[in-house]
């Protein structure tokens, strides 16, 4: 997988790039979008969230791309990333958008689009893995055809995992 998920009705996908460092700050660092993580991001910590994505491009070919509207608004990230879970490595459909955006069904939008084009180049399993609480996440990854598979801990903390395929 070297490319992007073609665009959507209201989306567009592309590479992230250290130029985004505002944009994802905004975005990691924002209490409303990390509510379910364990604090807000720092800037520093999302320049090392750009530099993981970009070396999952280098890597894999994919990672988590930038997700814009057709006018170009940055409208957060989305996209598909290797995670570590019960010492299996799966491949996971990850999403954040911007707080004044949600609600929208981008992060639907987005996250369909992601896991057809994992689909669409042989993959088989794709994982969504979300805080037990965050209702919103759990209705997007049932949107997009994953089904509850499990419990775990990921990262000390207690997790529910969605599967498709």
């Amino acid at each position: 997988m070297t490319d992007v998920p073609p665009p959507t009705r209201r989306l567009t996908f592309r590479r992230m790039v250290e130029d985004d460092l505002d944009a994802m700050a905004r975005l990691l660092g924002d209490p409303v979008v990390m509510a379910h993580y364990p604090r807000p991001k720092t800037r520093d910590e999302a320049l090392a969230w750009i530099e993981w994505c970009r070396r999952g491009y280098a890597r894999d070919g994919f990672g988590l791309w930038v997700i814009e509207d057709h006018d170009g608004g940055f409208v957060g990230d989305c996209g598909l990333t290797w995670q570590r879970l019960d010492g299996v490595d799966e491949l996971e459909v990850g999403y954040h958008v911007v707080a004044d955006r949600q609600g929208e069904g981008l992060g639907s939008e987005a996250a369909a689009a992601c896991v057809d084009f994992a689909r669409s180049r042989g993959v088989e399993r794709v994982i969504a893995i979300i805080r037990p609480d965050n209702r919103a996440s759990r209705r997007v990854a049932e949107k997009v055809g994953l089904e509850l598979d499990r419990t775990s801990v990921m990262h000390d903390l207690d997790v529910v995992v969605y599967a498709r395929g």
